[in-house]
């Protein structure tokens, strides 16, 4: 049942085939009961097969979409997608610190699933100077990591040891890297916080599901988990709670046909939902 008293502020790009961006965290909300605030950064023209197209909005409508929403309504947690440009990234930060909200998660988007670039490496580093200091989580996926720290990330020992290099370079509160793109038949999700004494990691272990619909997952995991946050669980359980629900939306979709190109769908954000 959705609950309108828990909220959660989305910035991000609109996907014009509904399955990642800013319909993925709307619909991933509605399905996990909390209303979610839109700030749009871009307009990406696109579908199964990839992003034809990709138009930023100026920042200064960026800027006045979040001060309208926040004007009225606070949100209870604040998820951060797509911020095509530097001066994007600037608006953003500034918006964060301005407001001190917690509960704040930032998907690091830079490129999609087919390889088009969503985002200039400047404003890759104003996210990794001024905007992943405020973050309370980062949720980079693998190739993500690796072009943020300039390294290559293969072995469970250098994923461990790049969740400590992004800990220490973000200055954030935790790191969720993302195993979706490692080998085998096992993912494992790795999740360091700052505030843990000593340092430990959480690993969350799932089976890889094989299905051409996984489009806007990592919209999906990072939206769940704000949530979840947003709902009052704390980070851990939200992060786990968030990738159990990305599995059923996953499983859900697996074996359904979606368009005519053939290309990647996406998943089943109201798998849990029954409707007469």
């Amino acid at each position: 049942m959705l609950n309108p008293s828990k909220t959660i502020l989305s910035v991000a790009g609109s996907d014009s085939i509904g399955g990642a961006g800013i319909q993925a965290d709307i619909l991933t909300g509605a399905a996990l009961g909390v209303h979610v605030m839109t700030a749009l950064t871009a307009v990406t023209a696109q579908n199964s097969i990839g992003v034809l197209a990709s138009h930023p909005l100026p920042p200064e409508m960026l800027r006045l979409q979040l001060e309208a929403v926040v004007a009225d309504i606070i949100p209870d947690a604040v998820k951060i997608g797509m911020l095509p440009s530097p001066l994007h990234a600037a608006v953003v930060a500034d918006f964060i610190s301005s407001h001190g909200f917690s509960n704040v998660v930032v998907d690091p988007v830079i490129s999609s699933t087919s390889g088009f670039s969503l985002s200039s490496g400047s404003a890759l580093s104003i996210m990794k100077e001024r905007l992943f200091p405020l973050a309370s989580l980062i949720t980079p996926n693998i190739p993500e990591a690796e072009k943020i720290l300039q390294v290559r990330i293969q072995s469970s020992e250098q994923r461990k040891s790049a969740c400590l290099r992004l800990l220490e370079s973000a200055r954030c509160g935790a790191v969720l890297l993302k195993g979706g793109h490692s080998e085998g038949h096992i993912i494992s999700d790795l999740l360091l916080m700052a505030d843990s004494d000593p340092l430990s990691f959480h690993e969350f272990s799932h089976t890889k599901i094989n299905t051409l619909n996984s489009h806007g997952t990592g919209c999906t995991l990072s939206s769940a988990i704000a949530a979840y946050l947003a709902l009052g669980h704390p980070l851990p359980v939200a992060v786990s709670m968030a990738i159990d629900y990305l599995q059923g939306a996953l499983l859900a979709a697996r074996d359904y046909t979606f368009g005519r190109l053939g290309g990647h769908g996406p998943v089943n954000h109201f798998f849990n939902h029954r409707y007469l």
